[in-house]
C-alpha cells in the first residue's frame, strides 16, 4: 500500500505539472485547427503546399551536417503530412545523414509520395573525397511509410533511374513503396571500392533491387520485383518474389516461405481529422507480404494524447512517473541521461523513439526494464553504455520464472540499438537480456565499438581493457523469435540462446577485432567463443542464414575453435551458415568441429558455408 500511495502521489504531481505546461492537456473540443504536438526542435514537418526549394534546402542543410557526424549527439526528425512532394520537372532529391529518421504521416505509404530520390552515397574519406569510398560505416539512420517515384533529372547519367541506399547497420526500411526505377543497396557510382555490410527491409514494396556488395541483408514480410546478386548471406522471410534458395550456396539466398512471428513497427500517422496518432500493428504468425498492400495496417489506433512527449530537457523522474501512470511513452529527438532507469510495467505499454532517440547509462543504470507482461514495445531507441560498467543496457522480465506472457501478443523490440563505445568510453557486463517467455526481437544491431572518438592513447589495445563489454544477447526466455539479430565484438559470446523453442532468421556477428594475445581470448582451454552459442541444455532451436566473421586485427595468429557452438540433438537445427575471414585471424571450424578453416590460407572474404546442421 504504500508503494502505491508513492506512485499516486507522484501521478498526482505528474498530472498537475502537466497541466501546468500543457504536455497532456487535449484539444479544445471547439478548436476547429488541430495544434501541432510539440515534437521538439529537431522535428520538422513539411506540407504539400510548400515550395519544392524549401524543403530542398533544409534536407540538404541537415544531410551536410550530419554526413560525417558518426560519433555526434543531434538527432533529426523530418515528417512529410499526406501529398506529393516534387514535380517530374522538379524532384525532391535529397540524402540522408546520420542520426536522421525520414517518415511519412499517412495511415498507407501511398498516402505521401515523394517524387524524386531519397538517397545514401559511400563517404569518400581520403584525397578529397576521390577515393577510400565505402558504406561501411553509413549507420543509425531510417527511411519508412512513404511512396517514391523514382526520379533521375538533373543527375549524373549513372545515378539515372536508380534510387541509391549504400549502408550497413542501424539502418531500417519499412512501409516502403518504391515505383518508378531500380534501388540499390551499394553506390556504384562513387569514386573507389563500394563496401557495403548489411540492412533491413520491412513491410515494403520494391521493383528491381540491386543487392550488389551488401555482405548480408534480411528482407522481411515484402514483395520485390526481382533481386540481384548476394555476397555472403542474403535473407529473405515472408517474401512475395524473392529467390530460390536451392542455389545455396552458388548464390547465398536463404528463403522463407512464410516468417514464423512478425509485428511491424509503431508509426505516426495524421488522419483525415488533421488529428495525430500512432498505429500500433498487430502480431502475425506464418505471414508474407506487405500489411498495407490490402488495406490499412492490422492493429489499433491510439491517439498521440495517450503518449508523454518526453523531450531530452525533461527529468527522469518525471518520464518515469508517466511511464507508471500507464501512459505510452514518444522519446522525441535528442540524447537523454538516465541514471535510474526507465521500467515499463503495463502490459501493451509503448514506447517510441523518434529520430534516433538515444538513451545514455549513467552511473551504472540500465537505462531500460521490461515487465514480464504482453504486449510491451520498445522501437526505434538507441541504449549507449555509460563510463560505469551497467549490469545490463535492455532487461526484458526477470529471472524468477513468474511472468506472464503471450504468443499472441509478444513484447516486441523494433530498431532498438545498442552502442558500447563509439561517442565515449562505454562498460557492460551484457548488453541485451531477454528472460521473458514469447518475444519478438525484430531488427537490432548491438554492437561493443570496434572504433570511435574515446580518446584512447594505446588503440585498440587500449580499447580490449577499457571499453569492456562480455555478451552481447543473452536470451533466456522460451519461445523467443529473432528476425535480423546483427551483433558485434563482444568479449565473450556475442550470443547466448538458453532458452527452448528460439528462432533466429539472420544472424550476422563480427568476433571482436581487438584480444591483444590468444591468451586474452580463450574460453578455459578452448580457444576462443563462438559467435553464436546455444545452450547446453536447450531442446529446440531453430537458426537460418547465419554468419560469422573474423578480423584479429591487433593480432593475426589468434584462433576461434569455432563460429557457432550448439548441443547435438535433433531438435536442434541450423540452415544456412557460414564463416569468413576478412583479412586477419582464423575460425578453426563452422559449428562443432565441422567445416572450415576460414584462415589466411583461404583467400581473405572467401566463406565456408555449410547448407545444414545436422545434415539431414
Amino acid at each position: 500500500m504504500r508503494k502505491f500511495g508513492r506512485i499516486f502521489a507522484i501521478g498526482l504531481a505528474v498530472v498537475t505539472a502537466s497541466a501546468l505546461t500543457g504536455t497532456a492537456a487535449h484539444a479544445n473540443p471547439t478548436t476547429k485547427a488541430v495544434p501541432t504536438p510539440a515534437l521538439g526542435g529537431h522535428v520538422t514537418i513539411f506540407d504539400p503546399s510548400m515550395p519544392v526549394e524549401q524543403i530542398q534546402a533544409k534536407l540538404d542543410a541537415t544531410w551536410t551536417k550530419q554526413v560525417d557526424n558518426e560519433m555526434g549527439t543531434d538527432r533529426y526528425a523530418f515528417y512529410f503530412k499526406p501529398g506529393t512532394y516534387g514535380t517530374d520537372a522538379k524532384p525532391l532529391q535529397f540524402k540522408v545523414g546520420y542520426y536522421t529518421e525520414i517518415s511519412g504521416l499517412g495511415a498507407s505509404p501511398n498516402d505521401v509520395v515523394i517524387n524524386g530520390k531519397v538517397e545514401v552515397y559511400n563517404r569518400c574519406l581520403a584525397d578529397g573525397g576521390t577515393s577510400n569510398c565505402l558504406a561501411l560505416v553509413n549507420f543509425w539512420r531510417t527511411l519508412s511509410n512513404l511512396s517514391i517515384k523514382v526520379n533521375s533529372t538533373g543527375q549524373a547519367d549513372c545515378r539515372n533511374g536508380t534510387n541509391f541506399w549504400a549502408v550497413s547497420q542501424a539502418v531500417s526500411l519499412r512501409r516502403l513503396n518504391v515505383t518508378g526505377g531500380n534501388f540499390s543497396l551499394m553506390d556504384y557510382c562513387s569514386a573507389g571500392p563500394q563496401y557495403a555490410s548489411g540492412g533491413f527491409i520491412a513491410d515494403s514494396q520494391f521493383p528491381t533491387v540491386i543487392n550488389g556488395s551488401q555482405q548480408q541483408w534480411l528482407t522481411r514480410n515484402s514483395k520485390v520485383d526481382s533481386w540481384s546478386n548476394a555476397v555472403w548471406n542474403q535473407v529473405f522471410s515472408g517474401v512475395q518474389g524473392a529467390p530460390d534458395e536451392s542455389v545455396f550456396p552458388g548464390t547465398p539466398y536463404t528463403t522463407l516461405a512464410t516468417t514464423p512471428v512478425s509485428r511491424e513497427k509503431p508509426y505516426l500517422f495524421v488522419d483525415a481529422n488533421g488529428r495525430w496518432n500512432v498505429r500500433v500493428p498487430s502480431a502475425q504468425t506464418n505471414s508474407s507480404g506487405a500489411t498495407w498492400a490490402n488495406g490499412l495496417t492490422p492493429g489499433r489506433t491510439l491517439p498521440l494524447s495517450d503518449f508523454y512527449l518526453a523531450k531530452p530537457s525533461d527529468p527522469e523522474w518525471l518520464i518515469q512517473a508517466n511511464l507508471l501512470l500507464g501512459k505510452n511513452l514518444l522519446l522525441t529527438p535528442g540524447s537523454y541521461d538516465i541514471s535510474q532507469g526507465l521500467n515499463v510495467i503495463w502490459p501493451n505499454q509503448v514506447v517510441l523513439g523518434t529520430g534516433h532517440a538515444t538513451l545514455t547509462a549513467v552511473n551504472g543504470s540500465t537505462p531500460i526494464k521490461v515487465a514480464d507482461v504482453p504486449g510491451a514495445i520498445i522501437a526505434g531507441v538507441t541504449i549507449d553504455a555509460g563510463t560505469k560498467e551497467s549490469k545490463t543496457l535492455l532487461q526484458v522480465g526477470s529471472k524468477l520464472g513468474l511472468g506472464i506472457s503471450s504468443p499472441a501478443n509478444p513484447t516486441t523490440l523494433s530498431d532498438v540499438y545498442f552502442r558500447v563505445g563509439g561517442p565515449h568510453i562505454g562498460k557492460t557486463d551484457t548488453a541485451l537480456e531477454v528472460n521473458s517467455d514469447n518475444v519478438l526481437v525484430d531488427h537490432t544491431w548491438v554492437w561493443r565499438a570496434d572504433h570511435g572518438v574515446e580518446g584512447f592513447t594505446g588503440g585498440d589495445t587500449e580499447r580490449w581493457k577499457t571499453n569492456t563489454g562480455r555478451y552481447g544477447a543473452v536470451i533466456n526466455g522460451d519461445n523467443v523469435t529473432a528476425t535480423g539479430l546483427f551483433v558485434e565484438h563482444f568479449q565473450k559470446y556475442n550470443t547466448v540462446w538458453n532458452g527452448n523453442g528460439g528462432t533466429t532468421v539472420l544472424y550476422q556477428n563480427e568476433l571482436p577485432y581487438d584480444p591483444p594475445t590468444q591468451a586474452d581470448w580463450m574460453n578455459g582451454k578452448v580457444e576462443g567463443y563462438a559467435g553464436y552459442k546455444v545452450g547446453d541444455k536447450v531442446r529446440t532451436h531453430r537458426l537460418y542464414g547465419a554468419g560469422v566473421y573474423v578480423f584479429n586485427q591487433n593480432n593475426p595468429s589468434i584462433h576461434t575453435e569455432n563460429g557457432f557452438e550448439v548441443p547435438n540433438r535433433p531438435g536442434v537445427r541450423l540452415h544456412h551458415i557460414m564463416t569468413v575471414n576478412l583479412s586477419a585471424g582464423t575460425i578453426d571450424h563452422v559449428v562443432n568441429g565441422v567445416g572450415g578453416p576460414a584462415s589466411d590460407s583461404n583467400p581473405a572474404g572467401q566463406p565456408v558455408f555449410i547448407t545444414d546442421y545436422p545434415t539431414p
